[in-house]
């Protein structure tokens, strides 16, 4: 059973960084793909941020120069670096995972992924 966690959330001033993190465990093939997504109330969930087991990645327009994700396979783990927060930013944050075959662009869709992590919150004050 692949298990996701996610730390690293918490409370920021508008303009300030949080880096969020998601261990991966539990799985027995590549978890070829693994993304960032969020959902703030009453919203829908959005795809932040996605990369390939190769380090191929993409992030989502509305957080293009702000956002960052990188992947450490010896650590099984994935990271959001996330600068310049805006307020609109605050969310429920999620990792989620894929296992199986490379596709790029690394898909951004939440109905692509299989595997979800508990979220993280984030919340941004102006």
């Amino acid at each position: 059973q692949v298990q996701l966690v996610e730390s690293g959330g918490g409370s920021v001033q508008a303009g300030g960084s949080l880096r969020l993190s998601c261990v991966a465990s539990g799985y027995r093939s590549s978890l070829y793909h693994m993304g960032w997504f969020r959902q703030a109330p009453g919203k829908e969930r959005e795809g932040v941020a996605g990369i390939r087991e190769d380090g191929m990645s993409r992030v989502a327009d509305s957080v293009k120069g702000r956002f960052t994700i990188s992947l450490d396979g010896a650590k099984s783990t994935v990271y959001l670096q996330m600068n310049a927060l805006k307020p609109e930013d605050a969310a429920m944050y999620s990792c989620a995972a894929k296992e199986g075959v490379s596709q790029w662009p690394v898909p951004l869709e939440d109905k692509y992924y299989t595997y979800w992590g508990q979220g993280s919150q984030v919340t941004v004050s102006s």
